[in-house]
């Protein structure tokens, strides 16, 4: 899971959604340094990550992109259902995608100064770019592949990827759906958020 799944699976708490998006950027027992609120996000995002990288559908999925990116399959996995949930955001929540990042932007602004500083040189260039909303189209999710390539050590296979994506879009879409009604339900089970209600 990617970035707009980690903040749609934390419920309606700014402090959960801020630590769920911060998690990436908090290792190891830095999360205790952080209020209660805070470090249910980070645990949170934490068993997010675990229940997803050990689903059967998530390593299925995986299969289709290990030719190209090997160890990193996982990650064009995460950004690839980031998309899925975007561009049908509106099966998932009852406000649209744009309103629904507009107040993700905001609880992210209020709470600036509780972001690790990897976090604060990052956020600013996220939200202007408007990349949640940008994962909504093939056009946006290569971006995210090419840039990632060229500032990480992510292969840089982003023709293999889209034409994977493309002649495999329908079955893929499938897997995540099955897959995310899954993860859902094990949110709402694991720590009592209610999400959902939010289905249309």
């Amino acid at each position: 899971m990617n970035f707009l799944a980690h903040i749609y699976l934390s419920g309606d708490d700014e402090h959960v959604i801020v630590g769920n998006f911060l998690g990436d950027f908090v290792k190891g027992s830095d999360y205790l340094m952080y209020p209660d609120d805070i470090r249910q996000g980070i645990l949170m995002h934490r068993n997010i990550d675990s229940f997803t990288d050990n689903h059967q559908l998530v390593r299925d999925v995986k299969n289709y992109f290990i030719p190209g990116y090997f160890k990193y399959a996982g990650v064009i996995v995460d950004i690839l259902f980031d998309h899925y949930l975007a561009k049908d955001f509106y099966n998932f929540h009852t406000v649209s995608l744009k309103e629904f990042v507009n107040n993700a932007h905001n609880i992210l602004l209020n709470h600036y100064e509780l972001c690790p500083e990897k976090m604060k040189s990052y956020l600013p260039g996220f939200m202007k770019q408007r990349w949640l909303e940008r994962y909504a189209t093939l056009e946006g999710i290569r971006d995210v592949f090419d840039g990632m390539s060229a500032t990480t050590s992510l292969p840089h296979e982003t023709d293999f990827a889209m034409e994977t994506i493309v002649s495999h879009y329908e079955e893929l879409r499938h897997a995540f759906y099955d897959f995310f009604y899954q993860i859902v339900a094990y949110m709402e089970e694991r720590f009592m958020v209610s999400i959902s209600g939010r289905f249309s």
